[in-house]
């Protein structure tokens, strides 16, 4: 907290992005208690700029090079210093003046800035699951020896709030909620043809394309799992996925004595974002206020695990611990981007990481070189099998 101000000093990881874009909004919104203090993204120079003026950081970052070089152009006499390549993450991570950092990196890229930023002590607001999924083990160690965590993900945000002021030892399980994604209802074989288009057309939030499509494979859902498995320190087989087509209840607490506690709200990331930024404050007025009258019905299914398969190959790799959730992330991310290109059906994305798991033997996390050298394995091995499926792409009914 600025002393002279009375301000919360922020850094946002990914500023650009999705979740950036509305962490922007929710410091917008609270000029008296947020600052921002870093900036950066991947490549996006001109939005960038924008942020910049609007914001007044004092850093900003681009990993791409080129993109930062004409960044620094732009804003030149501006006193804001520019950075360029990876090392602009964990800069903004580590900056003096940040209380909480924001990461909302897409894919594993996120590892290596969770871990700085809770190794210089700070809250890590965190909206990047892959760092716990690729590194839980190392993430968890961080965690010990300094630093905070209040996740950003609306599912483990409303778990991280309902267990406020309870025990572990009362939780009985905890329970995901899933939208269902676009294809909800659909069969395995109505799967086989559907387009990039309808992929993105997701019923209720508004996302990334990365993690739009995890969320019509539910693979988004099972990355989740494992998240959930580091944060709250519960076993897979307590760690349970419904679907909730509305979307307004965004998980639930089991407690040993039957009964559950709840998060609700109609679908807006603004809010898991204020409460990360405010925590373990509440600050008003709501971005979305939920009228109770208004909510026709809420209602929850099983999930069709034998039409969306991505489920049981997450709480797979969970399970068998390791080294084999980065894999079944890299795999993914390998196989997702080749289906946005084109390259690839959709039901060749878990095709895909299924061949690249079943090749792996999993092994102790030691250190993040650990990570990175069997995420290098698992896209290569994932690439081999891009290009098997897209020369024999998937039938209606295999998996």
């Amino acid at each position: 907290m600025d002393k002279e101000t009375g301000k919360r000093g922020v850094s946002i990881l990914g500023s650009t992005g999705s979740i950036g874009r509305q962490a922007l909004e929710v410091v917008e919104a609270h000029p008296d208690r947020l600052r921002v203090v870093a900036l950066t993204a991947h490549s996006n120079y001109q939005l960038l700029e924008e942020q910049a003026r609007r914001f007044r950081p004092l850093f900003v970052g681009l990993v791409d090079e080129g993109a930062a070089a004409e960044l620094r152009r732009r804003l030149s006499g501006t006193g804001m210093a520019v950075s360029a390549g990876a090392e602009c993450l964990l800069e903004a991570a580590v900056h003096p003046e940040a209380e909480v950092v924001l990461n909302a990196v897409v894919g594993s890229a996120g590892l290596p800035p969770t871990l700085a930023a809770l190794g210089a002590g700070k809250r890590l607001a965190l909206a990047n699951k892959e760092s716990m999924v690729a590194g839980g083990d190392l993430v968890l160690q961080a965690l010990r020896e300094g630093g905070e965590i209040v996740p950003v993900d609306s599912e483990h945000g409303a778990v991280f709030h309902c267990l406020r002021g309870e025990e572990m030892r009362h939780v009985e399980s905890i329970v995901l909620t899933a939208s269902g994604g676009p294809f909800r209802g659909r069969r395995r074989e109505d799967l086989a043809s559907v387009t990039v288009r309808e992929a993105l057309s997701h019923p209720t939030w508004s996302m990334g394309r990365k993690i739009t499509v995890d969320s019509a494979t539910l693979m988004n859902k099972g990355l989740e799992v494992i998240e959930a498995h580091f944060l709250f320190g519960l076993p897979y087989s307590r760690i349970k996925v419904v679907v909730h087509p509305q979307s307004v209840i965004h998980s639930l607490v089991e407690f040993v004595d039957g009964s559950f506690a709840a998060q609700l709200s109609l679908p807006d990331m603004r809010l898991p974002i204020s409460l990360a930024l405010s925590y373990p404050e509440r600050w008003g007025p709501p971005f979305t206020r939920t009228v109770l009258a208004e909510l026709e019905k809420l209602t929850f299914e099983e999930v069709d695990r034998e039409t969306f398969a991505c489920l049981d190959l997450a709480y797979r790799a969970g399970e068998a611990g390791g080294t084999a959730p980065a894999v079944l992330n890299a795999a993914n991310e390998v196989a997702v981007a080749a289906f946005l290109r084109g390259r690839l059906p959709f039901l060749g994305i878990e095709e895909v990481i299924a061949a690249t798991l079943e090749e792996h033997r999993p092994r102790p996390v030691r250190t993040l070189q650990d990570v990175q050298e069997v995420e290098e394995w698992a896209r290569a091995r994932a690439e081999e099998a891009v290009e098997t499926q897209a020369g024999n792409p998937a039938e209606p009914g295999r998996s």
